[in-house]
């Protein structure tokens, strides 16, 4: 199966092209510029570069959040476009599971994905390997660092694999507040390039999900955006 799969979730952008789980090519950039004005055209020039014809394209694969609303926005919206142009299928998957798929280590231990979620929590969510396969210990969530270290305490025998966005923030407020009383995390930091989201992970997430037209996708928020949250306060009905 070849898969084209979108990454926008977050500050950084990026595009894939995967057949039957290997990687055949990869753009990445995290230099802030618009999603709208970035991952078309990394499209465009990956399948060009890969002699990619569109007619092959199996699937289109896009992390649907939790993430930035504005990137999960464009995503899903690029992603729908695609795939009604092409006429085929399209997988909308958890931004935390295609983490956990793209950073690549398989040892023993607690993969926990932590994207700034703002508001003083992150998006989060618990994983490991098992039997070969990826085992979802906790399910996506906004939860506060105070919540989070509280849980991760339950698994201090364990490495605690931390990537994403929030990693360096996440690891920083651990270190200083799961130390007592001998309960001292053991916590690894990822290299900053294998800690963001890429579109590679969300291809291998793809894999394992079930595809779905296009006009069934919907983005995967966790929490009210910004305008829901001002219009619930002046007890007003959202368009957004």
């Amino acid at each position: 199966m070849l898969i084209l799969a979108l990454e926008s979730s977050v500050k950084p952008a990026s595009m894939a092209a995967c057949l039957d789980g290997k990687l055949l090519g990869q753009y990445f950039q995290n230099n802030g510029f618009s999603h709208s004005r970035t991952l078309l055209t990394m499209a465009q020039a990956l399948m060009k570069n890969l002699d990619i014809d569109p007619g092959d394209i199996d699937l289109i694969a896009v992390a649907r959040g939790p993430g930035s609303f504005t990137g999960v926005r464009i995503g899903v919206s690029a992603a729908k476009g695609l795939a009604w142009g092409l006429d085929i299928p399209v997988c909308g998957v958890s931004t935390l599971e295609a983490m956990a798929y793209g950073q690549g280590d398989r040892s023993p231990g607690l993969i926990c994905p932590v994207m700034d979620a703002r508001r003083n929590q992150v998006y989060n969510a618990l994983f490991k390997w098992g039997d070969d396969r990826l085992i979802r210990v906790a399910d996506d969530r906004a939860i506060s660092l105070e919540e989070l270290a509280a849980e991760l305490l339950r698994f201090n025998e364990l490495p605690i694999m931390l990537i994403g966005d929030g990693a360096a923030i996440a690891c920083e407020y651990l270190k200083c507040n799961t130390s007592t009383a001998g309960q001292r995390l053991n916590l690894i930091e990822t290299p900053e390039l294998l800690r963001y989201q890429t579109a590679f992970g969300v291809a291998l997430a793809a894999m394992k999900s079930e595809p779905i037209k296009a006009a069934d996708l919907e983005p995967y928020y966790l929490r009210p955006s910004q305008a829901e949250r001002l219009a619930a306060s002046r007890g007003q009905v959202s368009a957004v």
